[in-house]
């Protein structure tokens, strides 16, 4: 396994889905088959496709920033920063994990929004 280039490639999969293009995400980093354990979105490549052409339609000025990466053996963690209409910001840890060939073929994910105000000091980053 190639850590360094699996934290690039989960980056870049997740940017260029999440920045409007799914098909190009899918067709570029997936391999065989992809589960997804989100149950906001439907399971395989075309369940993928489908949610992320409809948030891109229905929130294109979104961002996503994208905190830190981690690596190890075939998985990768991804902590972002969301930034959607009305300034609405969310936290996101995602994990994938890699198949032999250097292909993504599955997904996990946790969700939470930042709240306006904390009990702590502390970000959530």
């Amino acid at each position: 396994m190639n850590l360094e280039q699996n934290k690039q490639n989960a980056i870049a999969f997740y940017k260029t889905a999440y920045m409007g293009d799914p098909k190009g995400a899918v067709e570029k980093y997936i391999g065989k088959e992809y589960i997804q354990h989100n149950p906001d979105v439907a399971d395989g490549t075309q369940g993928f496709i489908n949610y992320f052409e409809r948030m891109q339609a229905e929130y294109p000025d979104k961002s996503i920033e994208f905190v830190r990466c981690i690596a190890e053996g075939n998985l990768v963690a991804l902590h972002t920063h969301q930034t959607w209409p009305g300034n609405v910001q969310y936290v996101t840890m995602d994990f994938f994990r890699f198949d032999e060939n250097g292909k993504i073929c599955e997904h996990w994910d946790a969700i939470q929004q930042i709240p306006k105000e904390s009990a702590n000091p502390n970000t959530m980053y």
